[in-house]
């Protein structure tokens, strides 16, 4: 069976994550949220048809901050929101 097409959603400790989701989905698009150090082995496991970044609170100047490892140039349309917009 074919799994569907989906937004992958990686949270970086934004508040409006689920509102984000829940935007997405009343436009009828399934979509998955994981924590951002989870990303790299969900898009291995199938391929979303795009990317939403959803920021927090860090700075990705901050030596401990989240890095990012999933989104690649040839990759699907990548939406940086705060953190995810810096990274």
């Amino acid at each position: 069976m074919k799994k569907p097409v989906y937004v992958l959603i990686l949270d970086y400790g934004s508040q409006y994550t689920q509102l984000i989701a829940r935007r997405i989905r009343e436009a009828r698009v399934y979509c998955e949220i994981h924590p951002c150090h989870r990303g790299h082995e969900v898009a291995l496991r199938q391929p979303p048809a795009a990317i939403v970044l959803s920021g927090g609170p860090a700075s990705v100047y901050d030596a401990d901050a989240p890095r990012l490892t999933t989104v690649s140039r040839s990759g699907p349309p990548v939406l940086g929101i705060c953190y995810g917009l810096q990274a």
